[in-house]
C-alpha cells in the first residue's frame, strides 16, 4: 500500500475528517491533504507511528471501560 492510502485509511480507521485528524495529532492540515493527495511524501516513519499512536489510544479507551 503506498504512504498516501495508509495514511488516509488510518484517519478513516478513526472515522476523522483530515482537519479533526489534523488536531488529534499535531500535523498540520496542509501537510496531511498534501500527503493524502501524494503530492509529499512523509517520512518512512511517520505512518508507522501514527499507526502506533491510534492502536494505544485504542487500548487505552478499551481498558478503560473494563
Amino acid at each position: 500500500m503506498d504512504t498516501a492510502n495508509k495514511i488516509k485509511n488510518l484517519r478513516a480507521s478513526v472515522g476523522m475528517n483530515r482537519k479533526d485528524f489534523s488536531e488529534h495529532t499535531g500535523i498540520p492540515i496542509r501537510t496531511l491533504e498534501d500527503w493524502e493527495a501524494g503530492r509529499r511524501i512523509p517520512p518512512e516513519y511517520v505512518p508507522r507511528m501514527l499507526e502506533y499512536m491510534l492502536k494505544y489510544e485504542e487500548l487505552v479507551r478499551r481498558k478503560e471501560t473494563e
